[in-house]
């Protein structure tokens, strides 16, 4: 008897369809999984058995042949549970109705039946939506998310008896819809605000540059300066997300399994932290199957590197090409994959190794001892950080200030309207913020008069920025025009962005 399941998987951040084929033959009694399956798919065998064992129903006594079509693409993964559990049910004659040709199935079986949420139900949901396909079965832990597609009518289950007689039309299970505006406003609060940071007010206006522009940006301060706080903050000041960045961002936290809590939809700003030690791999994405890394998972949000030093030197170099083109392609013997990168960088660090220099801590570095430290930061890395600011320690009058700061609400307006200039000045270009601006584009759209010309030329040649920075600060100065409203770049501009290239200065040691 055979019996034909459809069901999908993931293959990058995008899912296929997979037809699971259940065949039961006489002979000798065995269950074999072919097409491709990896370790989870193999391991399926025992808790389908079990599950059907333990659930009621009797397992066939028969050779039992599972194909995962199509058998050239590796199947991985928990999800292919459910369908081939459904699919022997069909062979064996409990399910009798011809209906369960309509439905994508998936879902992982616990050993008492039970039906356990899996990873990548949206895109999922997404191919089953491109490919006609307009039913699912899944577990309901996963029904939310899936129901943000619309035109998918979305069925959650809790066990495999329930699908079982739902197949056979014993039991109705009525479809999960939401309302996604509503979702989408839900989850759009965020837990801080930069009001709660005290003093620092030369740094807030440097991010909220920074997020006007989509600049990336180092922040160099001694320890408890307040550099990870700040960061923590950036997201809030930023534009609120589209729908587009939402689902975009929310694939990639599916296929990950992090969205939790039944969670529909990804509606603030990324922001990933990750450690000083972690690999390339970790950081850019990979694996024998490759996966997102932390710059995928900070796509549309921040990516925060505290003590940039440390990281080791080839993990930093990785950033690079995802820095400039806002994708990151992971190849592999057996093809290759292209995630989306495209996020704001933020790195902090401090002044020299001990971390006391500029503190009202004795330091003892010496000039050489703070040039090694700041040279583990390579040239072509630093290109690519448009702003530097100095983080100093906070004195005790601003630390026992209460009036508190401007809250984030208020930064995020004026950087809205900044980047609402940015869109319509580049919507016949494929970019949609001044950091992403080429040197044809800096130079049609920076134009700066006479006079900053000299005191930029000043500040190359008497303060020793290096040739690098000019570029970033033309770029610089374009945001803080449209923060003010301008349509062209001033003196007073070019003066606040040279001020924002202090490890350029030749005389900063």
């Amino acid at each position: 008897m055979l019996s034909k399941i459809l069901s999908s998987s993931i293959y990058g951040i995008d899912a296929y369809m997979v037809e699971v084929e259940v065949d039961l033959s006489t002979g000798l009694f065995g269950f074999f999984t072919v097409g491709l399956p990896d370790a989870a798919v193999k391991e399926s065998r025992d808790r389908v058995m079990s599950a059907i064992k333990n659930t009621g129903f009797d397992f066939p006594q028969k050779r039992v042949t599972v194909n995962l079509a199509p058998a050239d693409i590796k199947k991985e993964g928990s999800s292919f549970d459910l369908p081939i559990a459904v699919g022997i049910l069909n062979a064996s004659g409990f399910i009798k109705s011809d209906k369960i040709k309509e439905f994508i199935i998936l879902g992982e079986l616990s050993l008492d039946g039970r039906i356990k949420p899996v990873k990548g139900a949206l895109p999922i949901a997404v191919s089953a939506k491109a490919n006609n396909i307009n039913a699912i079965i899944l577990p309901s832990d996963n029904a939310k998310e899936a129901a943000v597609v619309e035109g998918i009518s979305v069925y959650p289950v809790e066990n495999l008896p329930q699908v079982v007689e739902f197949l056979n039309d014993n039991i109705k299970i009525i479809p999960l819809s939401i309302d996604i505006e509503k979702v989408f406003e839900e989850y759009r609060n965020y837990d801080v605000d930069f009001s709660e940071v005290k003093g620092q007010y030369h740094v807030k206006r440097a991010l909220e540059v920074a997020a006007a522009g989509g600049h990336n940006i180092i922040m160099i301060g001694p320890p408890g300066a307040g550099k990870s706080m700040l960061a923590k903050r950036i997201p809030t000041i930023l534009p609120n997300m589209t729908l587009d960045e939402s689902i975009e961002t929310t694939k990639i936290h599916s296929i990950m399994g992090l969205l939790g809590d039944g969670k529909a939809l990804v509606s603030t700003r990324s922001y990933r932290s990750p450690h000083a030690g972690i690999s390339d791999a970790g950081l850019i994405g990979g694996g024998n199957f490759p996966m997102p890394g932390e710059i995928s998972l900070a796509n549309n949000g921040i990516l925060f590197l505290d003590e940039l030093p440390e990281f080791r030197r080839n993990v930093l170099e990785a950033l690079r090409q995802p820095l400039e083109d806002g994708r990151v392609t992971i190849s592999r013997a057996s093809g290759s994959l292209t995630f989306p990168a495209n996020f704001m960088l933020v790195a902090a660090m401090n002044p020299c190794p001990c971390g006391n220099r500029g503190s009202q801590k004795e330091c003892n570095c010496t000039p050489l001892q703070i040039q090694k430290y700041l040279s583990r930061i390579s040239g072509p890395l630093m290109d690519r950080i448009d702003i530097h600011i100095d983080v100093p320690s906070l004195k005790y009058r601003e630390l026992s200030d209460e009036t508190g700061g401007e809250k984030s609400e208020a930064i995020r307006m004026r950087v809205k309207r900044a980047r609402d200039v940015q869109i319509e000045r580049f919507k016949k270009a494929k970019i949609y913020c001044n950091a992403q601006m080429s040197a044809k584009h800096t130079k049609k759209f920076c134009q700066i008069d006479n006079e900053s010309k000299v005191l930029l030329e000043m500040a190359i040649n008497k303060m020793g920025l290096s040739a690098r920075a000019y570029d970033r600060i033309l770029k610089v100065s374009r945001t803080i025009a449209d923060l003010s409203g301008e349509e062209n770049i001033k003196t007073e501009h070019v003066s606040e962005a040279i001020q924002y290239r202090s490890l350029d200065r030749e005389n900063y040691i």
